[in-house]
């Protein structure tokens, strides 16, 4: 996968309200086990499940086996990416580029 297919990837990813959240949760708790964001979301496990995969392919996020559980937690290196690339989105003041 090319940086760009990466990107777009983590943005696309991002993109729905639930996965989002989820960042934003696994931003406060990290090494949060799937189960966990049931309750938190309102929604099925299995849609749980399937949000969290998009997450870890888009590699937004990392996994750890605890036991029968797996739990999640942000990839530092994709918010650094993405906090690259939003940076590169910033506008050039008319000032700063005569």
């Amino acid at each position: 996968m090319t940086e760009k297919q990466s990107d777009v990837a983590m943005l696309r990813a991002l993109g729905h309200p639930v996965r989002l959240g989820i960042m934003r949760e696994l931003a406060e708790r990290p090494e949060t086990c799937a189960c966990d964001f049931t309750d938190l979301f309102e929604v099925s496990q299995p849609t749980i499940s399937q949000h969290l995969k998009v997450l870890r392919e888009a590699g937004l996020v990392v996994t750890r086996r605890r036991g029968v559980q797996i739990c999640y937690s942000v990839r530092s290196e994709a918010v650094a990416a993405l906090r690259e690339l939003l940076g590169q989105l910033t506008p050039v003041r008319l000032a700063d580029a005569g």
